[in-house]
């Protein structure tokens, strides 16, 4: 079935939630305005207010609820209107979900989802525009998700509010409108597992998110050059699914991995410092890395655009790895 990302989303949480009566959701603007980006529409009507809750504007303090929420055994989803807000409740989502069941003996759980746009819109500018995904998974205790496709943004979504962990959801906003395939009926994808979207021989492409689209889009264009990318979406950064990764290099000899967040410590050199590891002697070229620029981002569409990863950026990678460039 053809379905846009906010749909799928949407499905798998009403799906979930009419599964088990413990699970609620929770944020700004969720249940009578339906959600900033309308991934609630509907619930507050099916659900009722008591399981589909408006807050203020207060993160910290609802982040918090929730913490203490699935420790009493329920299982809540709190939906920040941004990741970049999540900056607000950082103090609650380090120091107490991520940290509890470790500091108790594993006598408390925190199965909690936190979800919510993340990445570069258009223009949104600095403060609404940040990739924070290597911030979570430097984090013990904490899973992150990423997904790219509305069939694997259903699956692993159903899977994280299913997990005794808290997991952090990150939906790239331009995602919500993109469309694909979603399959019929009650469906799961494990977390950790990665997915090889597009089979190739002469390098290998990890992307994730949006990043996954523009490393897609740029294998097409490498094919008609003759250079066959095989591309790999991750689709959970933490726990990451090395073997696969490394079984992909092995093959291509080759790796380039495209990130939008920032390069300086980013998700991206942990990859490479992973492949590096397991797959040194495989390896015909050194590893390039495509990333957002270390600069706060601009407001100007011109210099967004800049600093965002783009198809040519991607497509020169591989050409230099693959000595063609």
């Amino acid at each position: 079935m053809l379905m846009s990302y906010r749909e799928a989303l949407n499905q798998a949480m009403r799906e979930e939630m009419r599964r088990d009566s413990r699970i609620f959701l929770i944020g700004e603007e969720v249940g009578y305005y339906q959600g900033a980006f309308k991934v609630s529409k509907g619930f507050v009507e099916e659900f009722g207010p008591q399981r589909v809750v408006d807050t203020p504007i207060t993160e910290a303090g609802f982040t918090g609820l929730a913490i203490g929420a699935a420790m009493a055994g329920l299982h809540p989803i709190v939906e920040l209107m941004t990741m970049n807000f999540a900056l607000v409740a950082l103090d609650q989502i380090v120091n107490n979900a991520a940290k509890i069941r470790y500091m108790s003996g594993g006598q408390l759980s925190v199965p909690l989802v936190i979800r919510g746009p993340g990445s570069a819109a258009h223009q949104l500018a600095a403060q609404h525009s940040q990739s924070l995904d290597a911030w979570f998974c430097h984090v013990p205790g904490l899973k992150v998700i990423a997904p790219a496709t509305p069939h694997d943004a259903k699956g692993l979504l159903k899977s994280a509010i299913r997990d005794n962990n808290p997991v952090i959801f990150i939906e790239a906003q331009l995602l919500y409108g993109t469309k694909g395939d979603v399959e019929d009926g009650e469906y799961t994808i494990p977390l950790g597992v990665a997915e090889v979207k597009r089979t190739g021989r002469d390098a290998t492409i990890v992307a994730y998110s949006k990043m996954l689209l523009l490393a897609l889009e740029a294998a097409e264009q490498l094919s008609r050059e003759g250079i066959e990318v095989e591309v790999i979406d991750p689709r959970t950064l933490k726990p990451l699914d090395l073997p696969t990764i490394v079984a992909s290099v092995k093959k291509t000899g080759r790796l380039v991995i495209v990130e939008e967040g920032w390069r300086f410590c980013g998700l991206g050199a942990q990859i490479a410092e992973s492949v590096y590891a397991a797959a040194f002697d495989y390896l015909d070229a050194p590893i390039q890395r495509v990333t957002g620029e270390d600069v706060p981002m601009p407001y100007s569409r011109p210099l967004e655009d800049a600093a965002i990863p783009d198809k040519a950026r991607v497509i020169d990678a591989v050409r230099s790895v693959c000595g063609t460039r």
